[in-house]
């Protein structure tokens, strides 16, 4: 059981979920603002242990749907014209409404909350969702990191369907989904839905028993994220290098540094596509790096060469606070170092990879594990 009592360990937490979105995962800003809200009204949050929701009691999973993307004025000036003006809460608060929507549409009462992905917004946003209704939230989530898409989770491994879901948009507007053929259609009706309100909904499906969610959750997550975020700070603290530290922690590996010098990016279908380019410095002089990220990094190239790719996770902190940094805040200029871990053995099976290994996303790449790939070439190794 893990029990967020102080500001530095929400903070710690934010900050090692932040890490295992890999670039996505939703505004750490937001999400450290929504927990600490919640520290102050309840003295403290609890993470539960897998084990605390009964067999035949039943989860349900919250998670926000759509792009991180800026808005440009041109859509502002659309979304003042359809009168998406006056919000009933923001973003990453809406969660709550689309739980308690489904609950009114299966009649049945949730006892515990599993976050979807770890992230630096969207691991918060259910945290908050339990606390807030009165719910466990589970330590452990479908994910292992922070993905773009639904079906990139352990629910569509085995099998479990994505409906009903209920979606609620940060202006009210309601939908419920009864059923979708499979979850390519379920992805498309929830990313038309927050295109619709040029944003982000809150979702909420994946209603389960207890019995079902022990057999497919990746359990231990979130007191692993406020151990790496732990890890960060200390670091930092004592004066060591946290790329360094969060590697040899977590048994990864510091993949780059440089400053980044370049970020293209675009707005499409609800994600954020894009590539950053860094120049090496340090022990990586003369060298050169670029991540692919569609709203997460997917595959990074050392001197065009392929050195890791999804599922393995692959993070950006800034190299000297340690910060992990979001795609949506990475800026040209920035000193950073690149940590590449192992992802989940549940990605690394051939239905796993399907739908998260670099092949998924367009490239003509096979999937290779992170731990060999790196025996050629020259990274730092803790």
């Amino acid at each position: 059981m893990l029990r967020l009592r102080t500001r530095q360990d929400v903070e710690d937490f934010v900050r090692g979920c932040t890490f295992f979105g890999t670039g996505g995962g939703g505004s750490p800003q937001v999400g450290l603002r929504i927990l600490l809200e919640d520290l102050e009204k309840y003295g403290e949050i609890v993470v539960h242990d897998v084990n605390s929701i009964r067999d035949d009691a039943y989860v349900v999973t919250p998670y926000l749907m759509g792009s991180i993307a800026p808005k440009t004025p041109e859509v502002v000036a659309k979304m003042t014209s359809l009168g998406l003006v006056k919000r009933i809460g923001i973003a990453d608060r809406i969660l709550a409404y689309a739980v308690l929507e489904l609950e009114k549409y299966l009649g049945v009462e949730f006892e515990g909350v599993v976050a979807i992905e770890l992230g630096g917004g969207n691991t918060p946003s259910p945290v908050d969702v339990a606390v807030t209704l009165g719910k466990m939230i589970v330590d452990g989530d479908y994910a292992g990191r922070a993905i773009p898409e639904i079906d990139q989770i352990t629910p569509y491994l085995y099998d479990i369907p994505p409906y009903p879901a209920a979606y609620v948009d940060e202006y009210g507007n309601k939908t419920v989904v009864s059923k979708a053929i499979n979850y390519l259609m379920a992805e498309r009706i929830g990313k038309l839905i927050s295109v619709a309100s040029f944003g982000l909904v809150g979702g909420a499906s994946f209603a389960i028993t207890g019995k079902e969610m022990k057999k497919i959750i990746i359990p231990g997550t979130l007191s692993e994220s406020y151990i790496i975020g732990k890890t960060l700070r200390e670091a930092v603290e004592a004066g060591k290098d946290p790329a360094v530290e969060v590697a040899k922690k977590a048994n990864g590996y510091v993949l780059f540094r440089g400053i980044v010098t370049k970020k293209d990016w675009e707005d499409r279908e609800g994600y954020m596509w894009g590539t950053t380019y860094i120049k090496g410095v340090e022990e990586f002089e003369g060298r050169e790096a670029k991540i692919f990220f569609k709203n997460e990094n997917h595959i990074m190239w050392f001197d065009d060469k392929v050195l890791a790719t999804s599922p393995d996770i692959i993070e950006v902190i800034d190299a000297k606070t340690g910060e992990p940094i979001t795609n949506t805040d990475l800026k040209e200029g920035m000193k950073v170092s690149v940590v590449g871990l192992k992802g989940r053995e549940q990605f690394r099976t051939p239905k796993g990879l399907e739908v998260l290994g670099p092949r998924h996303f367009g490239f003509d790449i096979d999937y290779i594990p992170i731990e060999k790939r790196v025996l050629d070439f020259p990274v730092i190794r803790p």
